[in-house]
């Protein structure tokens, strides 16, 4: 039977929150904001093993206790952008893993990941050829928007969602996926859409917020309280 682990990329600095540190350690809670996305993996009987990957130079890492965490491990060989982050995970792990194991690549940035939504995900996926991800449709009218801040024109939603983490692929193919796309990705789905792929939609919803802005901190702490 195929495992399941959960990969998260954490060498990202998080520009836009304007702090002075990597996002990924904001606090909620008393805790580091990684310490959130994290447990919801620890807490999941079927996730066998969660590895997160950090920017070799990372100095924040070890100031924060992660004792609590057994299904732990730690990789310092993050890379220039997410999709490397992750492939080099996905090869530092290899040793670990069978070329059919699920992984789940979840953004550390996305604290407030319920059981529910990962069962669904585990569920949905479990007998699928190619995998997929969390996703919510659009609800919004979308606007297009010129240079200069005014509206160019109005994009239509029908059939627009907006990808979420967890996205959950066979190692092997994510692996390959990644190595083998020609352009920056910013999710892996979009890697496994290169090699000819259509990654299943699993349905979400607002809850799993990711930590973008300042204000959405605010925002995930009432979720997760």
């Amino acid at each position: 039977m195929s495992r399941y682990f959960a990969l998260l990329p954490a060498a990202g600095v998080g520009a836009r929150m304007g702090a002075e540190h990597p996002k990924q350690y904001l606090a909620i809670h008393g805790q580091p904001m990684i310490w959130h996305a994290i447990r919801a993996f620890e807490r999941h009987a079927k996730i066998d093993r969660i590895f997160v990957v950090i920017a070799a130079q990372d100095g924040w890492w070890d100031s924060y206790d992660w004792s609590a965490f057994r299904k732990l491990t730690l990789f310092r060989c993050g890379g220039a952008t997410r999709a490397e982050s992750v492939l080099n995970g996905l090869r530092a792990a290899a040793a670990l893993l069978d070329a059919d194991d699920w992984m789940l690549v979840h953004d550390a940035a996305r604290p407030c990941l319920s059981q529910k939504l990962l069962d669904k995900l585990l569920t949905e996926l479990a007998a699928d050829a190619v995998g997929g991800i969390l996703a919510a449709p659009v609800a919004d009218t979308l606007k297009r928007a010129t240079d200069a801040g005014r509206i160019a024109e109005t994009v239509p939603r029908a059939g627009l969602w907006g990808a979420q983490t967890p996205q959950m692929f066979r190692h092997a193919l994510l692996q390959r996926a990644l190595e083998n796309v020609a352009v920056e990705v910013t999710d892996e789905a979009s890697a496994i859409e290169a090699l000819g792929f259509s990654p299943k939609l699993v349905e979400s919803d607002l809850t799993n917020l990711k930590v973008t802005y300042p204000r959405d901190l605010d925002v995930a702490a009432w979720l997760l309280g």
